[in-house]
């Protein structure tokens, strides 16, 4: 075991959890996790997450601005091309996750995407956005969450293993009080 490794116990309790202790050595408590590349915040609302992936697709959007901007000679579909293969792979990591966020979170990312297609483009601020996606062929970001997680959940159903079955599984009968989405909810549930 590392020395300085930490845990994020997930409740929604506004109070802090019991310590845990293993080999009678307390561990230490963290709001916020990284775990295989996903921020894992107490609450699960994904917001920590989600503006680590935006300030990762500003910095990489840098890089390679002079390759979107007007007077680049690329043409439109190469653009596009640069996006879906370098930045759309950064946010998309993790989405049947993460796609449980609020509306306000995930249109975080969609505002990101709205910006690199009006630079590819070229658009002038009085275009709508709405315009600039009927032109561009590009699925907004909750259509995106929707075909993933229906992608996942039909790769899990056909799984030898009877405990990724269950993942597919409503639990109907349980109460909840919040109007979190679950990840099965994702597929149904239009964001």
């Amino acid at each position: 075991m590392k020395q300085n490794s930490s845990h994020a116990t997930f409740t929604l309790r506004g109070r802090t959890c019991p310590p845990v202790n293993i080999n009678h050595r307390q561990l230490p408590q963290a709001e916020q996790v990284k775990y295989l590349g996903m921020h894992l915040d107490r609450r699960l609302t994904w917001k920590k997450h989600i503006l680590y992936k935006r300030k990762q697709l500003r910095l990489k959007l840098y890089q390679m601005y002079w390759l979107i901007v007007r007077k680049s000679k690329l043409s439109l579909d190469n653009k596009v091309l640069l996006y879906e293969s370098i930045l759309k792979p950064i946010w998309s990591y993790g989405i049947h996750l993460w796609g449980t966020a609020s509306k306000s979170n995930i249109s975080i990312i969609q505002r990101f995407q709205n910006k690199v297609l009006r630079a590819i483009v070229a658009a002038p601020y009085y275009i709508l956005n709405k315009v600039i996606e009927r032109d561009i062929p590009l699925e907004p970001i909750t259509s995106v969450i929707q075909r993933i997680c229906v992608k996942y959940f039909e790769r899990v159903s056909v799984h030898p293993n009877v405990l990724a079955n269950q993942l597919n599984m409503r639990r109907d009968t349980e109460v909840r009080r919040l109007k979190r989405l679950t990840p099965p909810d994702l597929i149904t549930e239009h964001i």
